[in-house]
C-alpha cells in the first residue's frame, strides 16, 4: 500500500508542475483554452489530495506509523497549494485581467513556449509512440503531457502511444510550434 501512496503523491506533484508551466503559458499568450485545462486539472489535484489523505490515515492505522502519514499529508497539502497558485494565475486570463507589463516582458523573454494540440483524423501522430516518431528531435517540440479520453499522462516517455483524439501539451521553441500543430492536425504527413 505504501507504494500506492507514493505513486499518488508523485502523480500529484507532476500534475502541479505541469499546471504551473501551463499557467504561465496561458498568461503569456492570453490563451483561455489552456487556462480552462488548468481549472480541470485542479479538480483532479483536489481528488488526489483527498485520496492521499485517506490512504495515509488508513496506512497509519494499519502500520502505526503516524509520522509518515503526517508527512505525506503535509506534502500533499503543499502540492495542492502550488496547484491553487497555478489556478490563480489562470484565473487572470479567464477574467480578462491585464497582467502587469513587467511580468509580461519577463515571460516573453523566454525562448520556450508551451502549446496544446489535439490529434486529428489523418495525423501521423495517431497510433505511434513518441520514440518511434522522435518528435522532440525531429520537430523540436517535447511532449510533456497527454490528455487521453480517460486520464492524463504526465512526463510521457518514448513508449507512450498517442491516439486520435488525445490532447498533447508540448514545450519547445516558438519556431517549432507551427510544425507541431500541423502534424497533430494532419496537415503535415511526415517529419
Amino acid at each position: 500500500m505504501a507504494k500506492k501512496l507514493d505513486e499518488l503523491l508523485l502523480e500529484m506533484k507532476d500534475a502541479s508542475e505541469l499546471m504551473v508551466d501551463l499557467s504561465y503559458s496561458s498568461l503569456l499568450y492570453n490563451n483561455k483554452e489552456i487556462a480552462q485545462e488548468i481549472f480541470a486539472m485542479e479538480e483532479m489535484i483536489d481528488d488526489l489530495d483527498n485520496k492521499i489523505q485517506q490512504e495515509a490515515v488508513n496506512q497509519a492505522i494499519k502500520d502505526g506509523n503516524v509520522d509518515k502519514a503526517l508527512t505525506m499529508i503535509k506534502l500533499s497539502s503543499c502540492i495542492e497549494d502550488i496547484a491553487d497558485a497555478a489556478m490563480s494565475i489562470a484565473d487572470v486570463v479567464l477574467r480578462d485581467i491585464e497582467p502587469h507589463p513587467v511580468f509580461k516582458i519577463s515571460l516573453r523573454e523566454s525562448d520556450v513556449i508551451i502549446t496544446k494540440a489535439k490529434i486529428r483524423e489523418g495525423s501521423i501522430l495517431a497510433e505511434k509512440t513518441l520514440g518511434a516518431l522522435k518528435l522532440a528531435s525531429e520537430c523540436g517540440m517535447w511532449v510533456i503531457a497527454i490528455k487521453s479520453r480517460t486520464k492524463w499522462i504526465f512526463g510521457p516517455d518514448e513508449n507512450t502511444k498517442m491516439e486520435k483524439g488525445d490532447i498533447l501539451i508540448a514545450r519547445g521553441p516558438a519556431e517549432s510550434e507551427r510544425t507541431f500543430l500541423d502534424l497533430a492536425h494532419g496537415r503535415v504527413k511526415e517529419l
